[in-house]
């Protein structure tokens, strides 16, 4: 089975936001950039790309979209994806269903932890030094596609009902 990345244990960070006195870890702070400025902006709100799923698969328009699309990943590093055929009720589920993984006790989701080495599991990704740089976020992560890169194991430990639905997914 290929490996796909690869990581360093490292504290969970909701665990160390629960300490009343917690002074953040220096590691977790990025003195060389600049303070997050939040924008209100509806002019801006209305320049966020937008991509389109149909005309990705349209003959005629795919090649504007890919253009697009490329220019949202380059000069934005994200978008809003339209027209893809998945249910606002089934991402609202979803969404529900993952804050519930995430509101689990510690202990439960220590389950799920990252093996050292691994990407999938809970954690933070990517963590290759002690020295490095950390994202004050936690994040779970489990691949499900192609499906020589799953590791079926992993389903049966879910909470329901994410369980069910990544077991649904392996039939």
């Amino acid at each position: 089975m290929a490996k796909v990345g690869g990581s360093l244990s490292v504290p969970c960070v909701q665990e160390l936001a629960k300490n009343a006195t917690l002074v953040v870890p220096p590691r977790y702070i990025r003195a060389d950039q600049d303070a997050t400025t939040i924008i209100s902006d509806d002019a801006l709100v209305s320049k966020l790309p937008v991509i389109d799923m149909q005309s990705l698969l349209s003959e005629e328009l795919m090649d504007s979209e890919l253009a697009k699309l490329d220019s949202a990943c380059k000069e934005w590093g994200f978008f809003q994806m339209v027209n893809h055929g998945v249910s606002s009720a089934f991402l609202e589920k979803v969404k529900k269903e993952v804050q519930e993984f995430f509101n689990l006790s510690m202990e439960e989701k220590k389950k799920y932890w990252q093996c050292p080495g691994d990407v999938e599991g809970f954690g933070q990704s990517n963590v290759v030094s002690e020295e490095q740089k950390l994202d004050w976020s936690d994040t779970f992560i489990m691949i499900s596609l192609p499906e020589n890169l799953r590791k079926p194991h992993l389903f049966p430990k879910l909470p329901l009902p994410l369980s069910r639905r990544s077991a649904d997914k392996e039939r």
